[in-house]
């Protein structure tokens, strides 16, 4: 039992870490009226500016949603497209490895930390044995 609580704690540090990045670090700041290479970084991006605002929105709401745990699987998904939509800016830029792999690597972590809450979605990946799917735990 131990191990499955926290295998449940490191899902949850998992998920939040994930959650403060997408709303803390990358979507609050969308809202702020003027920020040093704005213009700049969104004129590279091929991104105008007024969508600016929109983006910042999607981007906290699909983490609200990751973050809530009646809707954290929709979130997930959600969160996995926008995700995707980022590999796609850096690579249609011609962005470097880092810079292009780094949405990808947010995608992971997110899984695994919503996994982790909720192991029944371990049973999905390929290859999974039929002892590993179990059915829902009650919380």
């Amino acid at each position: 039992m131990q191990t499955s609580k926290t295998k449940t704690i490191v899902g949850w540090v998992l998920s939040v870490l994930i959650g403060l990045f997408l709303i803390g670090a990358s979507g609050l700041p969308k809202f702020l009226v003027d920020w040093p290479g704005k213009e700049e970084m969104m004129a590279r991006l091929g991104i105008p500016l007024d969508l600016l605002l929109t983006i910042g929105l999607i981007e906290i709401g699909v983490a609200v949603l990751y973050l809530i745990p009646p809707t954290a699987f929709l979130g997930a998904i959600l969160t996995t497209g926008y995700l995707g939509g980022a590999v796609f800016t850096h690579l249609r830029i011609g962005d470097g490895l880092f810079e292009t792999l780094f949405p990808v690597i947010l995608g992971v972590i997110l899984w695994t930390g919503l996994a982790l809450r909720k192991p029944v979605l371990f049973s999905l990946l390929p290859g999974a044995s039929p002892d590993r799917r179990r059915q829902p735990e009650e919380t």
